[in-house]
């Protein structure tokens, strides 16, 4: 059997989480939920809470030690979606973007520039609401991917 496809949650700040569940539930693949604080997580023995230490980057850290190629990464968090990338996962922000090797570089330039103008008293404004059409194209960005997973031969986890 082939290595099965596993989804890592970025979860501390994730409006996608319960999208998460259904369609992890329909296609049978194990979840880890990552935050740094207790989160209600449904009572599935594939979907699993991992609570990390508070501290910067801790969560980030966690996930990123154990993304593999054939594993998905939710989060919006653009360092970690490149480390990510570079050991092979698919990565995916909550509104459906996916982040890929082409668009990374482009996405960590423009988080840099953005954090140097708000170092620098730049009022920059924060991100724009998470909307109905986000979602919508999160779950289809997540079915895209499990779909390409298993056509390269990954497969589904057991519990």
């Amino acid at each position: 059997m082939s290595r099965p496809i596993l989804i890592y949650i970025d979860a501390d700040a994730c409006p996608v989480k319960a999208e998460i569940y259904k369609v992890a539930e329909r296609h049978g693949l194990k979840t880890f939920v990552v935050a740094n604080s207790f989160m209600q997580v449904p009572r599935d023995p594939m979907i699993e809470r991992v609570i990390v230490p508070g501290g910067m980057n801790v969560a980030d850290d966690w996930i990123a030690e154990r993304a593999v190629e054939g594993d998905i990464v939710v989060t919006s968090d653009v360092p970690l979606a490149d480390r990510a990338i570079k050991a092979g996962a698919d990565v995916i922000a909550p509104n459906g973007r996916p982040f890929t090797e082409a668009s990374i570089g482009m996405a960590l330039a423009t988080r840099n520039l953005m954090e140097d103008l708000r170092s620098a008293g730049a009022i920059t404004g924060g991100p724009k609401p998470f909307s109905p059409r986000d979602r919508s194209a999160f779950l289809s960005a997540l079915d895209l991917a499990i779909v390409r997973l298993k056509r390269r031969g990954f497969g589904i986890a057991t519990a």
